[in-house]
């Protein structure tokens, strides 16, 4: 295989990354347990991740070709694999807080220079969709086996047990493999870079890109997109605890058959994409998340599983709500493959950059809005409320679709 040695290296950057960032979810239950955190305070730990996710990718996403997209991923790893050491002696909830501060900035580097290295090792949209929609899925076993693996940390007999931080040493061990694995990798970045310019000038021209229609269009469909997804991934065990009374541990792995789903859907649209379009492909996909939020919600009514239920005995709610990963996992990767195969490979890394900084924003935003009104109203309205984004999301991927086929038709 062509480049294998890369591509194994981003798989397995992404998979590190995505037990780091999406264990935030079950963070979030834990620290209610361990340190009595309410859920509108426990929610800002998504901010803590994201909000530096979006500030390093404007302000660096630019300048990252310059400095070496493999040396970009290196730092990030080291970054996290240092702060996972140190998390097993914490004692205090501000410390999980440094933790996703550092997820954040770390990640940032990473996600710029993946989206940044795609472009160098595909040779066409097509290859490029797939290869997306595949690393992307990998990203979703990431998360599934670090949900599970979690589950196993914690103790339902006792809400107070700190044992689960012990995780962390697995964490750090994956993210220095991570790194060996980087650093006797070779990768060819020169197409990724303009020599001639200076900063300023590839700072200048990545902010040019946000004047084009079709870009804005595209960054107002990943906004909504992942707005929608966090809400979900990351609430999902405080759903199944609240709104079915699920134990915790079933809880936690909850996330992980919605990751598994996402994992599903993922690899799926990979092999999908080389017969159906795009465009198709995301629509379907939009109307059958809002159709299973529909169906699960008016299911959850009532049910109190209790803590001797089991993923063998439990009420069919219990696996409807997750299927929805399914639909929604294939919209992101597709969209991002959409507009970044359509661009010159030195525009890569900003528009990555982009990408990146506005999904940050709605993941964030889409956490705080369903932990405020999980907390202030109840779990039902929290995903109900799901159903607006969506509806804006397909009214934005259809305007994206009529003025890509313009700039085609102009091109």
């Amino acid at each position: 295989m062509k480049h294998l040695g890369v591509k194994l290296s981003l798989y397995l950057n992404y998979f590190v990354f995505a037990i780091l960032l999406n264990s935030v979810g079950t963070v979030i239950l834990q620290v209610q347990r361990n340190y009595d955190i309410t859920k509108d305070v426990a929610s800002i730990l998504e901010g803590f991740k994201d909000i530096p996710i979006a500030i390093v990718s404007f302000f660096l996403a630019s300048q990252l070709p310059k400095f070496g997209l493999k040396r970009s991923m290196q730092l990030g790893l080291l970054l996290v694999g240092t702060m996972c050491l140190v998390m097993p002696f914490t004692n205090d909830f501000w410390y999980f807080k440094l933790l996703f501060l550092t997820v954040g900035v770390s990640f940032a580097l990473i996600k710029v220079t993946v989206f940044a290295t795609i472009g160098l090792i595909t040779d066409d949209t097509q290859e490029h969709s797939s290869f997306m929609s595949s690393l992307e899925g990998v990203f979703m076993i990431g998360v599934l086996l670090g949900n599970v693996v979690f589950s196993l940390f914690i103790d339902d007999a006792d809400p107070k047990s700190t044992f689960w931080l012990s995780f962390y040493y697995v964490l750090s061990a994956l993210s220095l493999i991570a790194f060996l694995i980087l650093t006797f990798t070779s990768l060819d970045e020169s197409p990724s870079k303009i020599e001639s310019r200076s900063p300023r000038q590839d700072f200048i021209a990545m902010l040019k890109l946000i004047a084009l229609p079709l870009v804005i269009v595209f960054i107002v469909s990943v906004f909504l997109f992942v707005l929608i997804e966090q809400s979900f991934q990351t609430w999902t065990p405080t759903f199944y605890k609240d709104l079915i009374a699920a134990p915790a541990r079933m809880s936690v792995q909850a996330g992980a058959v919605l990751a598994g789903a996402f994992a599903i859907g993922r690899f799926a649209a990979g092999a999908a994409l080389k017969y159906v379009h795009w465009f198709t492909l995301v629509v379907i996909c939009i109307l059958g998340s809002a159709s299973l939020v529909l169906i699960s919600l008016p299911l959850a009514q009532g049910v109190n599983l209790g803590e001797n239920v089991t993923w063998l005995n439990a009420p069919i709610v219990a696996y409807i709500f997750p299927l929805m990963g399914v639909f929604l996992a294939p919209i992101y990767p597709t969209i991002n493959s959409v507009v970044l195969s359509s661009l010159p490979k030195h525009s890569h890394s900003s528009m990555s950059g982009l990408i990146v900084v506005f999904s940050a924003l709605g993941g964030t935003l889409g956490s705080v809005i369903t932990g405020n009104v999980f907390e202030f109203f109840d779990g039902s309205t929290a995903f109900y409320a799901s159903l607006v984004p969506m509806t804006l999301l397909l009214g934005a991927v259809i305007l994206f679709n009529r003025l890509k086929k313009k700039n085609a038709v102009q091109g």
